[in-house]
């Protein structure tokens, strides 16, 4: 029997308007809001990757403005899967090249532990 890595999702829970859950096959748990998934797009116009300038969003971000301008809130138009190992989102700002494999997920885990886990690396 093959031991199974953690990058490896048992079950995931989509909410169009909130989030995504994730439980690992090593009983972990993931939590990612959308604006969380948006600003860590992993696309090459986000990155930068090709020597270009990253494109980076900041909806995580709390506005610093008194009175900020209204915009409407992030969703998911669209969520699907990309063979067995990723999914690709369809987002409200028009965005739809990133492909968010469940390796790369498990890397950007916010929750506590891996962003303690992370800061020790």
């Amino acid at each position: 029997m093959i031991a199974s890595t953690p990058a490896e999702p048992e079950h995931i829970a989509i909410s169009k308007s909130k989030w995504i859950k994730i439980d690992w096959r090593d009983r972990h748990h993931s939590e990612y809001s959308l604006e969380y998934l948006r600003d860590e797009c992993p696309c090459a116009s986000c990155t930068g990757a090709h020597g270009t300038e990253p494109k980076k969003t900041s909806y995580s971000t709390p506005s610093k403005e008194l009175f900020p301008m209204y915009t409407p809130k992030l969703k998911m138009l669209n969520i699907e899967q990309v063979g067995a190992y990723a999914m690709r989102i369809d987002w409200s700002d028009g965005h739809s090249t990133g492909i968010y494999s469940f390796d790369y997920l498990r890397r950007i885990c916010p929750c506590e532990e891996c962003r303690n886990r992370t800061a020790l690396a």
